[in-house]
């Protein structure tokens, strides 16, 4: 009996190495880059990634738009939808673990005309209540691998939809500010055609005094309708952009109430943080990671498939006759059973080939999707910091502007400068309120893009 003690413990220490030698233990990739940012070489570890988007939206008009988005933002609810399924099917799988039972009732009423003729014994009625149940002994971890490959799914599935999250608070707070960059920008031309129709006020009042021709009057109407012309199409893409929000927030197409882009405060100290920090702030990369640790998990069940499964299966019940409250026999069954695969067409081989190769492709698509962030970020920061480097530029080259379309004016009057010196002067100078105005939106944006770049938003 000792010795049947030492050779069963022998055998249990024997599988449960085997089944560890066969299922192998997942390790994260992490991001080992230093360098992903451009130009950026860090150890601050503070990043804006960790704000909540309260912080760095701080217009009270645009927090109401992203908190509605949230709330009512369709492709939002259906990738919360995705992650319930994908939990209740990670739920299902951890009983897998567990025997499968089920019960059943019977009920059988038989007869004859004629018992003697038909030389049987017949039993009029006869009752029966039973239970099964069937198990499978997890030996080499693949109903584990299993059950931790669904839970790979559901966190996968719950960082996509973070990153669906991320995508949308970006996205509203983008066309927030294309909204308010637009407003400005009609304003500004709504001016400069008043402007402009005072001058051809002045160009027909120097006609009749003989210093200027009939070609300055009609050159300066043009110009005025030049600038009157794009009018339509800025309010064309005002409500173009209204309509793109009330998409985002889910609801039909309306006016969307907003402040002036002149009072956008944008946030000033950018903290990326270490390219490390992606895998714990940005969403994509999470779920990434998540469908590498998938496959990985689906290697190892490919894996038990290679050596036998024991399965356990057990049948009791209660059985009467005549009445289904009379006497009862108690009947039971217990089986077991051992599946050795040995020759199954080369499914085992196929599958175990199929899953190898998926894991190297996750693993490629998850360096991707950390070359991607790290692009992402370098970019928007460089957008940035282009944004401020014309912010001192552009501010000088209107302050000449104005000075010089006021000079020519002047000039003209007293006929020492050419009227298409003061039209020239009026048209580079709404070209460049314009661009300042793009100026303003591509730091803002640049701000919205960065966030979004280092995984800030769902928070």
């Amino acid at each position: 009996m000792h010795l049947h003690k030492k050779n069963t413990a022998f055998i249990v220490i024997a599988v449960c190495f085997a089944s560890c030698h066969i299922m192998k233990p997942y390790t994260s990739p992490g991001i080992k880059e230093t360098n992903l940012y451009r130009d950026i070489n860090t150890t601050d570890t503070n990043t804006i990634a960790t704000l909540h988007w309260k912080d760095i939206f701080t217009d009270t008009l645009l927090q109401q738009l992203i908190e509605k988005g949230i709330q009512n933002n369709l492709d939002l609810k259906a990738a919360w939808s995705r992650m319930r399924q994908a939990e209740a099917s990670y739920k299902q799988s951890r009983l897998i673990l567990y025997p499968a039972v089920n019960g059943t009732a019977t009920a059988t009423i038989a007869g004859a005309s004629n018992s003697i003729n038909t030389n049987k014994s017949v039993t009029p009625q006869q009752y029966t209540i039973e239970a099964t149940a069937n198990w499978e002994a997890d030996i080499w971890g693949k109903l584990r691998s299993t059950r931790d490959a669904n839970l790979a799914l559901f966190l996968q599935a719950n960082a996509n939809a973070r990153a669906v999250q991320t995508a949308l608070v970006a996205s509203i707070a983008s066309n927030y500010y294309t909204l308010l960059a637009l407003d400005q920008q009609l304003s500004i031309t709504e001016q400069t055609v008043i402007s402009w129709q005072a001058t051809v006020e002045v160009m027909k009042a120097l006609k009749i005094a003989d210093v200027v021709t009939s070609a300055a009057v009609v050159q300066s109407e043009a110009s005025r309708y030049a600038a009157e012309v794009t009018i339509p199409d800025l309010k064309q893409s005002i409500r173009e952009t209204e309509n793109e929000l009330s998409l985002l927030l889910g609801i039909p197409s309306t006016a969307i109430e907003r402040d002036s882009i002149n009072n956008q405060v944008p946030i000033m100290l950018l903290k990326t943080g270490i390219p490390a920090q992606l895998l714990a702030n940005r969403p994509d990369v999470q779920a990434a990671e998540y469908n590498l640790r998938y496959y990985f998990k689906l290697t190892n069940v490919a894996r038990a498939y290679f050596y036998p499964s024991v399965t356990i299966g057990a049948t009791g019940g209660l059985t009467a006759y005549q009445s289904i409250t009379g006497p009862a026999s108690w009947i039971s069954n217990l089986t077991g059973g051992l599946l050795q695969p040995i020759f199954n067409q080369g499914q085992n081989i196929a599958r175990l080939k199929i899953a190898q190769e998926q894991q190297q492709q996750a693993a490629l698509n998850f360096q991707s999707t950390v070359l991607t962030a790290g692009q992402e970020v370098s970019n928007a920061l460089y957008t940035y910091q282009t944004a401020l480097e014309k912010g001192n530029s552009r501010r000088l080259q209107l302050l000449n502007l104005n000075k010089s379309v006021e000079y020519t004016q002047e000039l003209v009057r007293y006929g020492f400068a050419n009227y298409t010196e003061v039209l020239n002067a009026q048209q580079s100078l709404l070209l460049a309120q314009l661009q300042q105005v793009n100026d303003k939106l591509q730091q803002l944006n640049a701000i919205v893009f960065l966030y979004r770049a280092l995984g800030g938003g769902w928070r």
